[in-house]
């Protein structure tokens, strides 16, 4: 069963620099935004499988939900390293929009492995269901071999916090994610999920948008999608890219 902690400001985590050493070098002058939202229900209306990305069906995103398995291969290619990651479902499963129950399967990564994820393409945003928040858990973005930037629990806390918290988790944070890229020096084609701690590190509906210059789902002439879903999606998002938070270069 995952250790239940409290959420912190830390440093970023050592299983997080240990990746920076062996992947690649930092390059500090490149780093992206993120924000944060409730997400919304699902392709069909589900609300019990997680919230998913407002960019969902926006033209060029791709989404792996885990209810297959974990993708091996094609345009996202996942890889494990220690033996303590994969997919499960149980009570920790990262919520839905409005905080409901998530019944379906999930990623999850404890202490000692890593989830790396290989894309074919570069991307300019990476969307992701985040739950149960923990602070040792960890993601880093990759061009290559160079890092491009890492959030940590405790980066997220500092530059804004989490959507809401969850009465299932014990009061931990979870929330809908976007990490985007700003200019064409921020796209990347590796992440990297990792848990330095006691914890997990649990998410789940990842979205991908493939791109070679700056995110521009944020703009109010991008998404042009008629589901009533989005639609509604897209209010929250624009109240969203009003606290925006950008790591200064």
């Amino acid at each position: 069963m995952k250790a239940s902690q409290k959420l912190g400001l830390k440093a970023l985590s050592t299983l997080a620099l240990g990746a920076v050493t062996v992947l690649g070098s930092i390059n500090p002058a490149q780093a992206f935004s993120f924000d944060v939202t409730s997400g919304i229900a699902g392709p069909n209306g589900e609300t019990n499988q997680g919230a998913f990305s407002e960019f969902y069906n926006l033209e060029g995103t791709t989404t792996v939900s885990f209810n297959d398995g974990l993708p091996t291969d094609g345009f996202a290619s996942y890889s494990v390293t220690g033996n303590n990651a994969g997919i499960r479902s149980d009570r920790w499963a990262p919520t839905g929009a409005n905080g409901e129950k998530n019944d379906s399967d999930y990623l999850t990564a404890f202490r000692g492995s890593n989830v790396v994820i290989d894309l074919q393409e570069s991307l300019n945003y990476f969307g992701i269901n985040w739950g149960a928040a923990d602070d040792g858990n960890t993601f880093s973005f990759f061009k290559g071999d160079t890092l491009i930037d890492a959030y940590d629990t405790a980066r997220i806390i500092a530059e804004g916090g989490f959507n809401h918290t969850s009465s299932l988790h014990n009061g931990e944070g979870n929330g809908y994610f976007h990490f985007y890229a700003e200019n064409a020096a921020e796209i990347f084609d590796r992440i990297v999920i990792s848990e330095a701690n006691g914890g997990g590190f649990e998410t789940d509906n990842h979205s991908f948008h493939v791109g070679e210059a700056r995110f521009a789902g944020f703009d109010p002439d991008t998404a042009k999608v008629p589901e009533p879903a989005m639609m509604m999606g897209l209010v929250g998002v624009a109240g969203m890219f009003l606290r925006k938070r950008q790591k200064a270069a």
